[in-house]
């Protein structure tokens, strides 16, 4: 069984950073493409970033080059580097996977089978 945990959310001010990370088992390491989406209260969730089991990215326009998407198959695990936050990065961020080999890398909700719970961000002006 394919489980997910994120972790590293936190309360930020704007212009920090932060690290995510999403601990995945019950799968084989490097099969799965896997992303990071996110919820603001309100909101629908949307992607932010993805990275294919070829090592290729895709981010939202709203985070490129500011957030880094990275993953260690040895450690089984995701990360998302978070740099120069706003307030309105703050949200609920969630990790997910799709078995998938090759890209590109997927940044819609539908595409992805198993989530995590969720990490919350939250950026303070």
């Amino acid at each position: 069984q394919v489980q997910l945990v994120e972790s590293g959310g936190g309360s930020m001010q704007a212009g920090g950073s932060l690290t995510l990370s999403c601990a995945a088992s019950g799968y084989t390491p490097g099969s799965f493409c896997m992303g990071w989406f996110r919820q603001a209260p309100g909101k629908e969730r949307e992607g932010v970033a993805a990275i294919a089991t070829d090592g290729s990215t895709s981010y939202a326009d709203s985070v490129k080059g500011r957030f880094t998407i990275s993953k260690d198959n040895a450690k089984n695990t995701l990360y998302l580097q978070m740099n120069s936050l706003k307030p309105e990065d703050t949200a609920m961020y969630y990790c997910a996977a799709v078995p998938l080999l090759g890209g590109p890398p997927k940044l819609e909700i539908y595409d992805y089978k198993y989530w995590g719970q969720g990490t919350q961000v939250t950026v303070s002006s």
